[in-house]
């Protein structure tokens, strides 16, 4: 017996009675019933036919073919599912790959906001030693603004007491002058009159 056989199911318990459908080897049939003196069984196929086939066709295992095409399906499954994981082995090294450049960027980016973060602390810190310095030329200027407002002041109450001096020299001076007014033309007619003593 091989396993291209065909076995005939048959109506009734006889090699001589109506066959009701050929069953090729390996086909899944469910024993009903078991006829020892006939040599007969009563099964039913899958799709329902109930007839009677020769207790020596039947097999409580599969038959060769049975297991030959459940290991080839069995490789099969094995060579897509081997197919499945060089793929994705592919997929992560190639994440892989793309990780690494990643991480490489993200170093190289690390650096350079380091390096920019030094920068503006190095700023932040000229600029509070610019702020600090302004304030002091700012103190600065308002000292000798002061000190200029002083010396104006100076100026204003020199000049206010020049004027006053040479308000004050005028009027002596003028003073002097009445003075000289009223004494010359005396003087001046005493020596005439002197003059006119000797003749």
């Amino acid at each position: 017996m091989t396993d291209d056989i065909k076995f005939t199911l048959r109506s009734t318990e006889s090699n001589r009675s109506r066959i009701l459908k050929m069953l090729p080897s390996g086909t899944p049939l469910t024993v009903l019933e078991v006829d020892e003196s006939s040599g007969y069984s009563k099964v039913r196929t899958r799709s329902g036919v109930e007839g009677y086939i020769l207790t020596r066709h039947t097999s409580p295992k599969p038959i060769s073919r049975w297991y030959l095409e459940r290991a080839n399906k069995k490789l099969d499954e094995l060579q897509q599912e081997n197919n499945r994981l060089k793929q994705e082995l592919q997929e992560i090294k190639g994440n892989n790959n793309q990780t690494l450049t990643t991480n490489q960027e993200l170093s190289q980016e690390r650096d350079q906001l380091s390096s920019e973060l030094n920068e503006l602390k190095q700023t932040a810190a000229n600029a509070l030693q610019l702020k600090h310095q302004r304030d002091q030329l700012q103190e600065r200027v308002i000292s000798v603004e002061r000190e200029l407002q002083q010396v104006k002041r100076e100026n204003q109450t020199l000049e206010d007491s020049t004027n006053q001096d040479w308000f004050l020299y005028g009027g002596v001076l003028s003073l002097f002058g009445v003075i000289l007014g009223f004494i010359l033309p005396k003087l001046s007619w005493r020596r005439k009159t002197s003059n006119w003593d000797t003749f």
